[in-house]
Parts: C-alpha cells; sequence; structure tokens
C-alpha cells in the first residue's frame, strides 16, 4: 500500500494566512499540522511509500519539509485557484507521476486531522474483498450535515446511500477525507474524469463509485477536524497544544515551537 496526501488547494477561507504558507504547514499544536498525519501513518506501519501531490505556489516549501521526512512531493503545475486540478485531478495526477498505479491507496486530505487508529481501519477495510472504504463520523450537532458529503450504511457497513451537501440529509453520518481505494478501483477514477465529471470536491467522484463498486463506511468516534475556516484552525491548534503540554491561547497565530 501507498499513502497520497492531498495539498493541492488554495486555502482562500484562511487568507491572509495561506498568502505566505501552505494551509498543511500552518501549525497546529506547535508543529506544521500535516506532521501530525504523517505521524499516524508512520505508528501504523501500513504504507511503503508516502506521497504529497501540491501546487507550484507552494511546492518548494513542501520539498523543504518533506527533505527531512521520508516524503516524496509532486507539484501539479497549477499555480491559482482558477486553474487547480482539483482533488480528483490532484490523484490522478499523482498516480501518474509518481507511479502508484497497480497498489491499493490511502488518501488523506493534509488538513484532515483525526485520531483513530489507521491501523484499525486498515484492518476493517481488508475483510471487505474488493471494495474501497471511507471513514465516516457521526457528528455532535445534526444540524451540520449539510456542510459535508452525508453517508448512509447497510448493516455490512457498505455505502447504500450518499449525498454532498444535501439541503435535507438523510443522516448524520459524514465522510471525511480519509480513503482507502482498492488498487481495481484506481483505473475507474480514470473513467470518471474522461466522463467530464467534476475533480472536486472528492465526495463527487464517492457518489458516482458507491453506485459501481462496492464502497465501505467504517466509522471512528475520535476527535475530528476538518480544518477550513480560522475557527476550526484555532479549534484544532488548541486541542493539539493541550495534548502536547501547551498553553491554550485565544488567537491564532502561526508560531512553531520547533524547527
Amino acid at each position: 500500500m501507498k499513502a497520497l496526501l492531498l495539498a493541492g488547494g488554495y486555502a482562500t477561507r484562511l487568507r491572509p494566512l495561506t498568502d505566505r504558507a501552505a494551509k498543511a504547514l500552518l501549525p497546529v499544536g506547535g508543529r506544521p499540522m500535516v506532521d501530525w498525519i504523517v505521524d499516524r501513518i508512520a505508528e501504523a506501519g501500513i504504507a511503503d511509500e508516502v506521497h504529497l501531490v501540491t501546487n507550484a505556489v507552494y511546492a518548494s516549501d513542501f520539498a523543504q519539509w518533506a527533505a527531512a521526512r521520508d516524503v516524496t512531493v509532486w507539484n501539479d503545475l497549477t499555480s491559482s485557484n482558477e486553474d487547480r486540478l482539483g482533488a480528483i485531478g490532484d490523484i490522478r495526477f499523482a498516480i501518474e507521476h509518481g507511479g502508484l498505479a497497480g497498489d491499493d491507496l490511502l488518501v488523506i486530505a493534509a488538513d484532515n486531522l483525526f485520531e483513530f487508529s489507521l491501523r484499525d481501519y486498515v484492518a476493517f477495510w481488508q475483510v471487505k474483498g474488493t471494495g474501497s472504504a471511507i471513514a465516516v463520523h457521526r457528528l455532535a450537532d445534526p444540524a451540520l450535515a449539510s456542510l459535508y458529503g452525508v453517508v448512509e450504511l447497510d448493516n455490512d457497513d457498505r455505502v447504500i446511500g450518499m449525498e454532498e451537501k444535501p439541503e435535507h440529509p438523510r443522516s448524520d453520518l459524514v465522510s471525511t477525507a480519509t480513503y482507502l481505494f482498492h488498487r481495481d478501483h484506481l483505473p475507474i477514477l480514470q473513467d470518471y474524469l474522461a466522463d467530464g465529471n467534476p475533480p472536486d470536491p472528492p465526495g463527487r467522484f464517492l457518489v458516482w463509485l458507491f453506485q459501481r463498486e462496492p464502497l465501505y463506511g467504517y466509522r471512528f468516534p475520535e476527535p475530528w477536524f476538518d480544518i477550513g475556516d480560522p475557527e476550526q484552525l484555532l479549534e484544532a491548534d488548541n486541542r493539539y497544544r493541550e495534548r502536547s503540554g501547551m498553553p491554550t491561547r485565544e488567537e491564532y497565530t502561526p508560531e512553531l515551537s520547533q524547527p
């Protein structure tokens, strides 16, 4: 299995912070937030290689970050929010340029912080045969479900319904940006794009996929942070600062506690 981190977006909702740094390199708990994800992958011992795909604006920063880590960085050559490839386009780019075809693929958004075990997630997925999987979380506030990809599961945890940001959600289970794609499903991603389907958000592809191939939902109760705006960034930062024995703060500033 190989792992791919998605960091090709421009995080416009976090400007001006992201005018100077990629969102995934902003510190959370005194470290670049993507470090926490790399730690999870390493702790699980599930990936032979770790790759990260980003854009031309942030590629040099990620290359500098990756120099001290066993991570391969790919530049998708886009330079603005207007010409971005989108998450699915970036996955295709990394598969083609990184030689990721022919193996199972763990895909994680580099701004998606979670505390569940990736080893347990992979164990769940492995017994499902040739299916792919998504990590799903039950929201504490169901009223927020319309902001996410809403998932319905059967008794075997197979996805039987999924809608991207529905006006009237039929479930309080939401998809998080942590996916396990069976190697047989990677070529299908090309079919999805070739048919003219949108390359973003990634939930669009999952809605398309579950209607054609087995897709399962791994339920996890542990904390999860989808960092999309300053309030979510501050909340995640304070959570991880507490975990690291650092004082919390009322306002976010991008300061690292270590090089």
